[in-house]
This record gives C-alpha cells, structure tokens and sequence, in this order.
C-alpha cells in the first residue's frame, strides 16, 4: 500500500515536471505587424509633441529662438569676431547641457570644455550642424529635439529616453 502511494504520487509528480517543461517550450505569438505609414505618423505626432513643448519652453523664459530647417532650435546672443565654424574645424566649448525641467546633465564647469572636430561624429547631429552657424567668441541658446540629440534610448547615463536638451554654449576655440 505504501508502495503504491510512494508510485502514484511519483507519477504525479513526473506529470506536473513535464506539464510545466512544455509550457516554457511554447513559441511566443509573433510580434504583431505595423505599418510604414503607422510608424510614420507616430513619428510625425510626437516630433510635433516635441516642437509644442519646446515652443513653450521658449515662451516660458523669454528667449527668442530661430528654428532652422533641419529642426533645432537656436539663438546667438553674443557675437564674437573670431573666425567661424565650418567642418573639418576643431572647436572648443564652453557648455551646459540641461533638459526642459532644468536639471543639469553635463557641463564644462564639472568635465571640462567640450573639444570634437566639426563634421566627424563628434557631437549629437544637432550640436554639429548649429555649431556651423557660430563664430568663436560666440554664445548661444541651442534646443534639440530628440532626434537631433540622444534620441529614443537617452545616453543611459543622465539624459533619459526621447528627451528635449538644451545647450547654453560659448565657442572658445576654433582651428
């Protein structure tokens, strides 16, 4: 009698192991499928998230910025009579680099000036394509939209996921 006990609770005990087995060998359902035209209106809606809040920003603080084509936004607010920026350049900043809450990411005061070739990689897209607009001596407002900065992942590190940053810059050295 306690042998057979001791052998149906055993068999039991085999059914639950292999039950459990193949619920872990089940294959995941396929992602579902979304559209190029989906994908692109998404973009479209929060690039026009992102303009909305930016504008406001502006507003709030009374700068007066420019919003280039390429869809940064900037103001030069010292002009300086060193030679300008153009690619291939090497340029020294001076820069704080904030998101919209005000919160300070990075900055030369704590690492130092900032030191990247024009037009190598250097730099987020949206800092390298305005800084050609500048001269040395130069101090500027500048404002990126995530896709002209860290983009969707942030930097994992200080600048979260899709966030808006904000640069006040001052080009120290071009040459």
């Amino acid at each position: 009698m306690i042998r057979t006990a001791r052998t149906a609770f055993l068999l039991v005990w085999l059914v639950v192991i292999m039950a459990c087995g193949r619920s872990r060998e089940r294959t995941p359902s396929p992602a579902p499928q979304v559209s190029k035209e989906t994908l692109m209106k998404t973009n479209r809606y929060l690039v026009e998230k992102d303009e909305e809040r930016i504008r406001r920003f502006a507003e709030r603080h009374h700068w007066h910025l420019t919003r280039s084509p390429r869809g940064f936004w900037y103001e030069i607010w010292h002009h300086g009579q060193g030679p300008k920026v153009t690619e291939g350049k090497s340029v020294t900043l001076n820069y704080t680099l904030r998101l919209l809450d005000g919160s300070v990411c990075y900055s030369s005061d704590l690492s130092g000036p900032m030191t990247f070739t024009v037009g190598h990689g250097g730099a987020v897209a949206g800092l390298d394509q305005a800084i050609r607009l500048m001269r040395q001596g130069d101090k500027a407002r500048l404002i990126l939209p995530p896709f002209l900065a860290y983009g969707v992942p942030g930097d994992r590190d200080r600048i979260p996921p899709r966030s808006v940053i904000v640069y006040e810059l001052e080009v120290m050295e071009v040459k």
